[in-house]
């Protein structure tokens, strides 16, 4: 067994959105790493798209756009297709969290994330499809990672309703996807990320002492953690993960416990 060969990713072509920042930037730079031939990002705001490209040099490539939107979504496949003849990785990372309390919530805020966060992680997996298919083989598959989240897994405490159940879906449809496409050697899996820096969890980010004291491994995530599950998914090493959520979080949807909470078998 070739260890290196494992976990390679040596010419592979990948898709990352929402790769400008936060976890689609970790994500980024680990496929980087790990010997990506080329990696497509996209966000909506050029500017930050273009500094984050120009950081990582010529294996980069920027592609601006709004997704949450078909006519974007419809654009970037076309785009893809123009300047590729297969894709190898796509990572649905791009989303959106909106917060208000339930008296008030608005119908804005609701279509604004699961359009995003839900619609056009379907349908650009659907518009990818021929490209992936084309990636895909038996003894290589052609891989789609979902970003979902562990509020998809367990309800907290904020007011984001339709984060949390946009998330509860992406990790329902990760199932159902991959029961379809892996007839045409496309594995598809998820990722449910915890508490990481970033413009969305701006509370790991400001003050990651207070985050990390809700985390059983006592610290918030940090690009290495992400990346390296990321990685797994993506390479040889994951080709039987088919349908799968890994929660990658410091324990906290299997291993936290209530400080100070007793023991319900009184032992």
């Amino acid at each position: 067994m070739d260890f290196a060969k494992l976990f390679s990713l040596d010419g592979r072509i990948a898709l990352i959105t929402g790769g400008s920042r936060g976890i689609g930037e970790m994500l980024l730079e680990g496929y980087l790493a790990a010997g990506c031939e080329r990696v497509y990002i996209t966000a909506r705001k050029a500017q930050q798209l273009e500094e984050t490209a120009e950081k990582y040099g010529d294996k980069v490539v920027g592609l601006p756009g709004d997704i949450s939107r078909m006519e974007g979504v419809d654009q970037l496949a076309a785009e893809i297709g123009r300047r590729e003849s297969r894709l190898d990785i796509l990572v649905n990372n791009a989303g959106a969290a909106w917060g208000e309390p339930f008296e008030e919530f608005s119908e804005k805020g609701w279509d604004k994330v699961m359009d995003l966060n839900v619609k056009s992680l379907f349908f650009l997996t659907q518009k990818l499809h021929p490209l992936l298919k084309a990636a895909g083989r038996a003894d290589r598959p052609a891989k789609v990672i979902n970003i979902a989240s562990i509020d998809g897994l367990r309800p907290n405490p904020w007011e984001t309703y339709p984060y949390q159940a946009s998330k509860a879906a992406v990790i329902h449809l990760t199932r159902r996807m991959a029961a379809r496409l892996i007839q045409d050697h496309i594995v598809v899996t998820c990722i449910a990320p915890g508490a990481y820096p970033s413009e969305m969890n701006k509370a790991a980010a400001r003050n990651p002492e207070a985050s990390a004291k809700g985390i059983p491994s006592r610290r918030v995530g940090v690009a290495e953690d992400i990346a390296g599950g990321a990685i797994y998914l993506a390479s040889r090493a994951g080709d039987y993960v088919v349908g799968t959520t890994i929660p990658i979080d410091g324990g906290i949807v299997n291993a936290w416990i209530p400080e100070n909470a007793q023991d319900p078998s009184g032992l």
